[in-house]
């Protein structure tokens, strides 16, 4: 039944012919149809990645100051603006909202596009646009994690995550890995217009989505709309923990990554073989997790995604102790395994446990914490490596990694959800 309206839910329509020995899923029109927009749009990110470095720092009188600036024009609204795409996503239909994102992403890195292949680009434009692109994304991604449960029956939520993280990984590894070549070849303009292509085309595909459980329309105000989400949010103690604990994890990932990492290979050629091998090996490993994901039954999905985390600091003591890079390379490897484990775990655990209407609020919550430390980790990697060295930055990023992972099981929420009758029914 639709929860909106009481009358029976439309039936799903005839998906598109598949083997018959296929995950569930994959045999429903609707699933294939968001699948492949999600496929498509991130392959095209992952040029963008590359590409937009490179459209800056082709400039006249670029500097990497310049480039720092585009970027977190970009990185920012996603973390400004989620909880309004919240908000906004638990009172308008979803595959809507979804639409109007994917088309505001492609007009944004179509200006992008165009601006570097004339060679007219002011900054304060480019600035702009790059804006433009991250606040898209705040709005798509509440709704992207609410309407997944509006297409898939209950008890197959946790194969959707699972095959839908399959498909993102495999576009962003090949995305990641063509994207060099593509910048090379036909310029960093070109690569923009592909990514804005991507977009374009995630748009029409997710237009064709009808979901079969359509949520309640709300109406009040947008401020009563947060506080309502704040409470769900709140009222739940496994939720709001975990979600403290990945705002460390997260900020001492991306100092790792996107700081402390390169710097500990070093700068030299040899150096930036071993870090795209660190690199590489864990982006594999996301595709061996979501894989393992899609027959995963944990009759504790929290604890089980909690205890998932610890493999992520192995990569970092190891880099930490000048360890061989083959070694290192294995704990990333296990760290995307369990990273796309944790992944899969947390988002059909809120999928089932949060009511759908306000879904998308509380998604939005979980963004927004889990984000909040995201760019001071950025921030202060390179000035704590300065000051201490990036080998012991890097040891103390592991120790934060392990002290939040450890806190968040103190939590008997945590340890024991779901408790009682739920979990023989579970």
């Amino acid at each position: 039944m639709s929860r909106s309206s009481g009358r029976p839910a439309p039936p799903s329509p005839p998906s598109a012919p598949v083997p018959p020995s296929a995950p569930a899923p994959l045999r429903d029109r609707n699933f294939q149809l968001l699948s492949w927009a999600r496929t498509v749009s991130v392959l095209g990110n992952g040029f963008a990645r590359v590409a937009l470095a490179f459209a800056v720092l082709g400039l006249p009188g670029a500097t990497p100051g310049k480039l720092s600036l585009v970027l977190a024009c970009q990185m920012l609204p996603q973390l400004l603006f989620v909880l309004a795409g919240g908000v906004i996503a638990d009172r308008i239909p979803r595959v809507r909202l979804m639409v109007v994102a994917e088309s505001t992403g492609a007009l944004a890195y179509a200006g992008l596009a165009v601006m570097t292949l004339t060679g007219h680009a002011p900054l304060p434009a480019m600035a702009l646009l790059a804006a433009t692109a991250g606040t898209a994304t705040a709005l798509f991604s509440p709704a992207m994690t609410a309407v997944v449960p509006e297409i898939v029956a209950r008890d197959r939520l946790t194969e959707a995550n699972a095959l839908l993280r399959m498909g993102t990984n495999v576009a962003m590894v090949l995305g990641l890995a063509l994207s060099g070549a593509v910048v090379a070849r036909v310029g960093a303009g070109w690569a923009l217009a592909l990514d804005a292509l991507s977009f374009l085309a995630s748009a029409v595909l997710i237009a064709g989505v009808r979901p079969v459980r359509a949520h309640r329309r709300r109406g009040g105000s947008g401020w009563a709309d947060l506080r309502e989400g704040w409470r769900e949010f709140t009222s739940r103690q496994w939720l709001w923990v975990v979600v403290a604990q990945y705002a460390f994890v997260v900020a001492a990932v991306n100092a790792t990554v996107g700081v402390l990492g390169p710097l500990a290979s070093g700068r030299s050629p040899a150096g930036a073989r071993e870090w795209s091998l660190v690199v590489a090996a864990q982006a594999v490993g996301t595709l061996v997790g979501a894989a393992m994901a899609v027959r995963l039954r944990a009759r504790r999905p929290v604890l089980v995604a909690v205890l998932a985390t610890f493999p992520a600091a192995a990569p970092m003591v190891l880099l930490g102790v000048a360890a061989p890079v083959w070694a290192t390379a294995v704990a990333a490897f296990a760290a995307g395994v369990s990273g796309d484990v944790f992944g899969v775990l947390w988002a059909t655990t809120l999928q089932r446990e949060v009511p759908a209407d306000a879904l998308s609020r509380v998604s939005a919550y979980d963004w927004f914490g889990s984000l909040a430390f995201a760019p001071l980790g950025l921030l202060v990697a390179g000035p704590v490596a300065a000051a201490t060295g990036p080998r012991t930055a890097l040891l103390g990023c592991a120790g934060l990694v392990v002290l939040a992972t450890s806190a968040a099981l103190l939590s008997p929420r945590v340890r024991r959800f779901p408790s009682g009758r739920r979990a023989v029914r579970a």
